[in-house]
């Protein structure tokens, strides 16, 4: 699938999203939105993660499928971050951290060595439930939290934009979760007709 500009950049802003899911994001969403430069701080956290997870599943995983997926989200995200550094220039904002983007970063350490504490089919499974959970949580945040608290036009505009390609990303991750759960089924099923 080819990623035009426009859905890219769409799709870079759109990260933001999973950010607010997460205890700090919500307390600093209280204190008020988080501004231009924090969003943009969190888009570069939140791509680099999509794109250290992405590699790691490349290197790890021996599963066709799961490094076809891998692929694209670093392919994908490095397209995004790129996205996201000129949109940043053009909009003269420069990336701020904030409790958030600390806190992205935290997590994935955390997820990061969970994943690289597993091998073989172990490791698959859970680095898809992560990337489903995640894309969910992207999905639903930017129609609830981003998109209506945006004050940028382009930044709205983007997040907007996002959606199809982040759902795009989620059906993928869902897929491959089927099917390595269909192999479980497939092997199961097959170990019990050749016990009989």
């Amino acid at each position: 699938m080819k990623i035009t500009s426009k859905r890219v950049v769409g799709c870079a802003v759109a990260l933001v999203c999973a950010a607010s899911f997460h205890p700090s994001a919500q307390a600093q969403a209280a204190a008020g939105a988080p501004t231009d430069p924090q969003i943009v701080g969190i888009v570069v956290a939140a791509n680099q993660i999509d794109i250290d997870q992405g590699k790691l599943a490349m290197s790890k995983s021996k599963n066709k499928e799961v490094k076809d997926f891998a692929q694209q989200m670093v392919t994908d995200h490095s397209a995004l971050q790129k996205s996201v550094s000129d949109l940043g220039a053009k909009l003269n904002v420069t990336p701020a951290d904030s409790d958030t983007s600390r806190s992205l970063k935290s997590q994935a350490d955390e997820t990061n060595k969970k994943l690289t504490a597993l091998k073989g089919k172990a490791f698959d499974k859970a680095y898809i439930d992560n990337e489903v959970a995640y894309h969910k949580q992207v999905i639903d945040a930017a129609s609830s939290t981003l998109i209506p608290n945006a004050q940028n036009a382009e930044l709205k505009t983007a997040l907007q934009g996002a959606a199809p390609l982040f759902q795009g990303h989620l059906e993928h991750a869902q897929k491959v979760k089927a099917d390595l759960e269909g192999g479980k089924k497939k092997s199961k099923k097959h170990a019990d007709s050749a016990g009989s």
